[in-house]
């Protein structure tokens, strides 16, 4: 006896089983894509080693225009490249030979609860530290230079950064000069120490950008009788996810056209370098002429003339 014929099953469920599956597997590879994407993001390119990040993925929502702002990470060589050289500070200017010794005798110095704001305190240790920023995420370069002319120097650097700490820093460093306009410190010798912090205005170069001036002036005076005072200019530029970090000053002041210019042609190198091209930013304006006398070199007295004597007498 024939059986009747089964109806014929539907395909439509297996189509949907292999639906789901192949978009699960596409699933699984973008995100297999994208943390390999990641892994070399945080590796950063193959010139830049184990201690170069580029920036961290946008987070989930992020327009896509606020993830390509997000700038390359540095090599070595880039941010060597980005750094300011003396012919773009003056003639007064040449490279480090050290140390100022006022480092540790004005600018080594703590702060007590009962005399001034914490912040003040961490401000004087970010400038003693030269990370003021914060500890860099990634590349970091520094130079240094000497002014010939009052034994101030220059201290300049280039580091990679989150976006988000620098500006939170700037932020806050915004908030020192009317937290620590004025206050006491204790140097390392147990001297008391008269500190004031004031704005300082820098060229609007950058993506953000702060300054500030620090007066300390010594309780105790020295050999020559006379009270050690230390002017010093702090600058620091956010320039995409790396920032400048400028100290610049002395005991005989601060020459802020010189804090003013590697300001100016800093930030735009270091531009230039993130982006991969050979810097072209060149001094807008001449280096101003120190208004310092320059130091004259003992001369000996001159030996007598014993011919001119004789043919005097």
């Amino acid at each position: 006896m024939n059986r009747p014929s089964r109806p014929a099953r539907s395909s439509r469920p297996s189509r949907l089983l292999a639906c789901a599956v192949t978009a699960g597997v596409l699933l699984s590879a973008a995100a297999c894509t994208g943390e390999a994407g990641g892994g070399r993001a945080a590796k950063g390119d193959g010139d830049g080693g184990p201690g170069h990040r580029a920036a961290a993925s946008p987070a989930t929502g992020q327009s896509p225009t606020a993830s390509a702002s997000a700038s390359p990470a540095l090599t070595d060589a880039q941010a060597r490249a980005a750094l300011i050289n003396g012919a773009d500070l003056g003639e007064q200017w040449s490279a480090t030979q050290g140390g100022a010794t006022w480092r540790d005798g004005l600018l080594k110095s703590t702060t007590a609860a009962a005399d001034a704001d914490p912040d003040c305190g961490r401000l004087l240790d970010g400038v003693y530290t030269e990370e003021l920023l914060g500890e860099p995420k990634g590349v970091r370069a520094a130079t240094g230079f000497d002014d010939a002319d009052n034994q101030g120097q220059l201290h300049y650097q280039v580091a990679a950064y989150s976006q988000a700490d620098v500006d939170a820093k700037l932020a806050w460093l915004k908030t020192l000069p009317a937290k620590c306009a004025r206050f006491t410190a204790t140097d390392v010798r147990g001297g008391r120490q008269s500190v004031q912090v004031a704005p300082v205005a820098l060229p609007g170069t950058g993506d953000g950008r702060e300054g500030l001036r620090l007066t300390i002036t010594g309780t105790a005076a020295d050999t020559d009788g006379d009270t050690p005072m230390l002017t010093l200019d702090v600058a620091a530029v956010r320039v995409g996810d790396h920032a400048v970090l400028v100290t610049n000053g002395g005991l005989a002041g601060a020459e802020e056209d010189a804090t003013q210019r590697a300001v100016e042609l800093g930030a735009p190198r270091l531009q230039d370098a993130i982006a991969g091209r050979a810097s072209a930013q060149q001094p807008t304006r001449p280096p101003v002429e120190s208004t310092r006398p320059p130091v004259q070199p003992v001369q000996p007295p001159a030996e007598p003339d014993d011919e001119a004597d004789y043919e005097d007498g």
